[in-house]
């Protein structure tokens, strides 16, 4: 067997390791048309900031590991221009000697990644305006952010952000510009407030909804110009925009491609070619929730491709389950992160769904240090299948995320959620983790005990005629409170019955969602037209921030 990979880093580079692994008989070649055929590119905004201090800390696998521990030919500097299907070779180019030759293959994988999209933007190309891709573009950053005193970002998705937190470490002023209206597009808004007022408090300047329409260059810098009619000046421009799949050699090859350009693989990692493999950010597979073709470049999943496709080449049974959409990010202390689907992604696909909110600590709140969330769970209003989950907050944040991504995989019901043993002890959760109180939460709506309603229905005319009632201490309620709210506490609820109208609907809340809900089922037990605002007081002031 003579397998050749184009493209190492996380696809390529697990292919390359997994295929020696299953076999010492074949020959594995793997090109790289940069110097490191494997890197941790999700660290380079952390190398540019200075966090991480040495270069070689992320390099994940050196060249001397891969050749000398697994018997790897590794050649990089070294671009693959051809593919022949029918000789089953490629035409590769030494980039230092310009020297062009073939070398053929048995079975071939391509890795070879996604490139930083650059808009059509007069300027775009020059000198200062930077892209974030590889290690000698951080090596360019990391001494261009030496010199400068001002930086604008353009893209505010989750590298976006990274840059930015690591800009204002260094000292250096910077704006961020996004076209939509909110930073971390793929989250819902509302998630995403509380990270979007952190970067504000720590100087970043936010220009949402707004856009680049020029760059210039003077003697001063350069020049920003946006939609908005604003004019900045910037020593450096970072684009981070998304990215495009480097789909050149599989288009030559004539091996089919997606709506937006991915390699289309069946769940081998097969292209149309069965001796042609294709994984990583080029590729195009299948949503995890919705069974849709998608294209989400993110290091798991393409690490999970790359071990796969090589597995399937050496005989074993291997398929992927598809790419669930798991990501997170933290900026100064804070962490965002979603598995599966967004609610927004849920209303593209008219797809009914329910959501269910909780603010809880990370740990019990009488030990020390206890740090509050904010957890969303989209399920399914039939059976209770969850969908997806994002969180926002300080600590604890990851581990929920990760939880209820592993209950998407096995299929489990927010029924489960209830159910479902955590570890415990008062400085790791609660003996009612949150991932319990959002199946509580949820369960409780679905079987009738808990109605509820959101803060966005709470808006709209079915509910415009309700009363709106605050169960907090009159103290909660005089600190801030729903327009037009009645409040009588929980504790005096039953004394004040009289007080409720009865021709109408009730909706309760609290801070949080819990002295709502004692209030929901204290009303409904007593005849009265009840829900409650899921997540209280906080879900609202997420959705109206002061």
């Amino acid at each position: 067997m003579k397998l050749v990979i184009i493209g190492g880093v996380a696809g390529g580079a697990s292919a390359a390791a997994r295929a020696r692994r299953l076999s010492e008989d074949a020959e594995i070649v793997l090109f790289e048309r940069g110097s490191d055929p494997s890197f941790a590119n999700c660290g380079l905004p952390y190398y540019i900031g200075g966090e991480i201090r040495e270069r070689n800390k992320l390099l994940v696998a050196p060249i001397e590991l891969l050749v000398n521990r697994l018997a790897l030919d590794v050649r990089v500097r070294t671009e693959v221009i051809a593919i022949d299907r029918a000789a089953k070779t490629i035409t590769a180019r030494n980039l230092a000697t310009g020297e062009e030759y073939q070398e053929a293959y048995d079975k071939l994988i391509l890795s070879p990644g996604a490139r930083p999209f650059k808009p059509p933007i007069p300027g775009i190309e020059l000198p200062g305006v930077h892209t974030l891709r590889d290690l000698s573009d951080a090596d360019r950053l990391q001494e261009l952010a030496r010199k400068s005193r001002r930086a604008v970002i353009l893209g505010g998705g989750f590298i976006g952000l990274e840059m930015a937190e690591n800009l204002v470490g260094l000292g250096i002023e910077t704006t961020l510009i996004e076209l939509a209206d909110q930073i971390m597009p793929p989250l819902d808004r509302e998630i995403t407030m509380p990270i979007q007022r952190e970067l504000t408090s720590r100087g970043i300047e936010l220009k949402l909804s707004d856009s680049i329409t020029e760059i210039t260059s003077g003697e001063t810098g350069l020049r920003v110009k946006l939609k908005s009619g604003l004019e900045l000046p910037t020593d450096l421009v970072l684009v981070s925009v998304g990215v495009r799949p480097e789909n050149q050699l599989a288009e030559q090859a004539g091996l089919p491609l997606g709506k937006r350009g991915g390699i289309q693989v069946n769940e081998h990692m097969q292209t149309s070619d069965p001796d042609i493999y294709a994984v990583g950010d080029a590729v195009e597979t299948y949503d995890f929730m919705t069974l849709q073709p998608t294209q989400v470049p993110l290091a798991g999943p393409a690490n999970r491709q790359g071990r796969l496709a090589a597995d399937h080449i050496f005989g074993r049974e291997a398929r992927y389950r598809g790419t669930q959409g798991t990501a997170i990010v933290g900026l100064f202390g804070k962490t965002a992160a979603m598995t599966g689907l967004s609610e927004k992604a849920a209303q593209r696909l008219g797809l009914e769904h329910k959501c269910a909110y909780v603010h809880p600590n990370h740990h019990a709140g009488y030990y020390p240090g206890a740090e509050t969330m904010t957890l969303k769970m989209l399920y399914s209003p039939q059976d209770g299948r969850i969908l997806g989950a994002q969180g926002v907050g300080g600590a604890g944040v990851d581990k929920r995320i990760d939880v209820i991504a592993t209950a998407i995989q096995a299929g489990l019901t927010v029924f489960d959620l209830e159910e479902i043993e955590l570890c415990y002890a008062p400085q790791f959760g609660s003996a009612k983790d949150p991932v319990n109180m959002l199946g509580f939460v949820a369960s409780g709506e679905l079987r009738g005990d808990h109605p509820q309603v959101r803060v966005d229905q709470l808006e709209s005319s079915t509910w415009s005629e309700a009363q709106v009632l605050d169960v907090r201490t009159p103290r909660e309620f005089a600190a801030g409170h729903i327009p037009h709210a009645l409040n009588i506490s929980v504790d005096e609820l039953r004394q004040r019955l009289t007080e409720l109208p009865r021709d109408k609907p009730i909706v309760t809340y609290c801070q949080v969602g819990m002295r709502g809900y004692l209030a929901t089922r204290i009303l409904l037990q007593h005849g009265f037209s009840v829900v409650n605002l899921s997540g209280g007081y906080t879900t609202w002031r997420m959705f109206h921030p002061a």
